[in-house]
């Protein structure tokens, strides 16, 4: 149920939502990943953060839509480290497939 238009989860439906994004500019070696690991933990999510080789960053969440909704915002947001220039992602049904949130290398 992989959804290419993410603005159709703009709204929030009160559903367990998985964000699947890979996070592209000056995002490796600025804190990135531990600065994500730690508003995911604010936010209370589950899932994991990873260096791509690409030096992309891939980032897999899970939690509620509106707080799933919340960290795709921060991702885009001036607040997030390093220089994000891009940001793909997809929305799907969350599976539970995580307990925590975590740098997976």
């Amino acid at each position: 149920m992989t959804d290419k238009h993410p603005e159709r989860f703009s709204a929030d439906t009160g559903e367990a939502v998985r964000l699947s994004a890979r996070v592209t500019g000056v995002v490796q070696a600025v804190g990135f990943r531990y600065w994500t690991v730690r508003k995911a933990d604010e936010l209370g999510l589950t899932g994991t953060v990873r260096n791509n080789d690409d030096g992309s960053v891939g980032i897999v969440a899970e939690g509620p839509q509106a707080v799933v909704l919340e960290l795709r915002r921060w991702l885009r947001s001036p607040d997030a480290p390093g220089r994000v220039d891009d940001v793909q992602e997809s929305v799907s049904a969350a599976t539970g497939a995580f307990t925590e949130f975590r740098v997976t290398y």
